[in-house]
């Protein structure tokens, strides 16, 4: 396999904390000057089976309240616990793992986000239907040292109800942000109301699945190589204990926070009950013995226990290309089923949630993008160019249906991500695909292609599409897309 594309060095490292709530580590303060970066060394790569290790640690919440979230966001490095060791790292709200942000439809978010430090940074709000322009999620915003900027998002009233993300968007170092650390998990309420009675109130675990490779005494952040050894995370833990009464049913968040790399997760001995894929609830509940996570991807799954014992929760082997890369398999967590058995419940198998259908609908253009790299993988192209965020290379229209074919004439997978409005995966590969929703991100085979719909609804304004492997996106594989009524 060969070398993968290296990031330039950064000047600092950039975070955010999110100072309303006090992470583990708040009370440490920050160094007046950056440790000097040590020489690269070399890291085993994480084991099949890592040691046990303590219980799951949900994140720290910040909840929308009567219609309204309001906080302070603020920029950092900080020397936190991560994986059980004590590394610098870039954190949002003091941690590795930050607060989970928790909203429904319809609600305002207005976040100042201070910037302390000597690097520019921003903020994305991944997968979610909101305006791309001014204040709200807007990529092209700098927010330079010394500044604070406003942030202010208001989310319509039939936004889908599921698991988000939330991370930096800063173009040329979103891969070191996120690696860094600078990744957590928004959540959008109302997904449990889909559900029988008996099932809207049941345990529900955020499983943010995120890596680390590790440089001296902190989580690199250059010379990011996307093959290299690396730590595979849940909520920053290394191999956690889940519990759950044997028959009883749990719902699990699963997000791909992490900056570059895929997991293919599965659950020993069981199924997986996906109710929504990519923040959008499906219109049948299905079941999977594995569920492949691209860079940028999520699953809302049921989970039920089954007999006393452990059992693991595993990220399988997985290759992304002749020309990609090849993640091995690893333990992520352990699944500890003990206590008084509960009457496993009938997980629903009807229709579940409407969806958008978008198979009959009159297409307005059909567009080609594909999806390129040079020989040494240093270099990405949608269409044959490089990223330039003062070029429009698409332009729709409000109000219409597109199908876009997305080409990709590499040798590796790339994980295509569209902001503003989600699509319908038509094919891939020409085969008929039938994903029981939108989504957001979507793994484009080596040498292959998918077909998609969008629809561009309420929002005008300048926005991206990316492979969102950050090395990938920051090397170039990112395209302007503006909306115009």
């Amino acid at each position: 396999m060969r070398s993968r594309f290296k990031l330039p060095e950064l000047a600092t490292a950039v975070v955010v904390v999110i100072a309303l709530l006090v992470g583990g580590c708040s009370g440490e303060q920050p160094p007046e000057r950056e440790p000097a970066q040590a020489e690269p060394v070399a890291v085993p790569l994480q084991s099949q089976a890592v040691a046990q290790g303590a219980p799951l640690k949900e994140p720290a919440q910040m909840v929308s309240r009567n219609g309204v979230l309001r906080g302070e966001l603020v920029v950092e490095r900080r020397k936190v616990e991560v994986g059980g060791r004590k590394l610098w790292a870039l954190t949002y709200n003091g941690s590795y793992m930050p607060p989970t942000l928790r909203i429904r439809p319809g609600d305002k978010v207005d976040l100042s986000m201070k910037n302390s430090l000597n690097e520019f940074t921003n903020l994305h709000v991944h997968g979610l239907h909101v305006s791309p322009s001014g204040n709200s999620d807007n990529i092209f915003v700098h927010i330079h040292p010394g500044q604070t900027f406003h942030y202010a998002y208001q989310f319509p009233n039939t936004l889908r109800p599921g698991t988000y993300w939330y991370h930096s968007h800063a173009h040329s170092m979103s891969a070191p942000q996120v690696a860094g650390g600078m990744s957590g998990v928004l959540i959008v309420d109302g997904l449990q109301e889909y559900l029988p009675a008996k099932l809207r109130h049941i345990t529900e675990h955020v499983i943010g699945l995120k890596d680390f490779q590790v440089q001296g005494d902190a989580v690199r952040t250059q010379n990011l190589h996307i093959g290299a050894s690396t730590n595979r995370t849940v909520n920053g833990q290394l191999n956690p204990t889940i519990r759950i009464r044997p028959g009883e049913t749990q719902l699990w968040r699963l997000a791909n926070i992490s900056a570059n790399i895929y997991y293919n997760i599965h659950l020993q001995g069981q199924r997986f009950h996906v109710i929504a894929h990519d923040g959008t609830p499906v219109d049948r509940i299905w079941t999977a013995d594995s569920l492949l996570l691209a860079a940028g991807a999520r699953f809302d799954v049921l989970v039920q226990g089954g007999p006393t014992g452990r059992t693991q929760l595993q990220t399988l082997a997985y290759n992304t290309g002749p020309a990609g890369n090849k993640f091995p398999q690893a333990t992520l967590a352990t699944l500890v089923s003990e206590g008084p058995s509960a009457h496993p419940a009938a997980l629903p198998t009807s229709a579940f949630a409407p969806v958008t259908d978008l198979s009959h609908s009159a297409i307005a253009a059909r567009r080609t993008l594909v999806f390129s790299e040079n020989k040494d993988g240093s270099k990405f192209f949608i269409n044959g160019k490089q990223f330039d965020p003062n070029r429009v290379d698409v332009r729709s229209k409000l109000n219409t249906v597109e199908e876009w074919t997305v080409r990709n004439d590499s040798n590796e997978e790339h994980s295509f991500h569209v902001h503003v409005n989600k699509f319908q995966l038509m094919s891939i590969n020409g085969r008929p695909h039938h994903g029981h929703g939108l989504q957001d991100t979507a793994s484009v085979p080596a040498k292959g292609k998918i077909v998609l719909r969008t629809q561009f609804r309420n929002y005008t304004g300048k926005t991206v599409l990316h492979c969102h492997i950050l090395n990938h996106e920051d090397a170039g594989m990112m395209a302007v897309l503006e909306i115009v009524k």
